[in-house]
């Protein structure tokens, strides 16, 4: 299975970012699990349009 470096670095920093944010906001266990995901999903998806994006221009 392939999965583009650039999506799995989306992931890493997307949920990184969640958890300091809801760490910074007091949040429980299932906070920081919701916000590391609510973070990662959309920078995940940003990820992929580039890497579509990039893959068909030739780069």
């Amino acid at each position: 299975m392939y999965i583009p470096v650039l999506v799995l670095a989306a992931l890493v920093i997307g949920a990184a970012i969640g958890v300091w944010r809801a760490k910074r906001r007091g949040g429980k266990l299932l906070d920081l699990l919701q916000y590391a995901a609510a973070h990662a999903i959309p920078l995940m998806i940003l990820a992929l349009f580039v890497t579509i994006f990039l893959d068909r221009s030739g780069h």
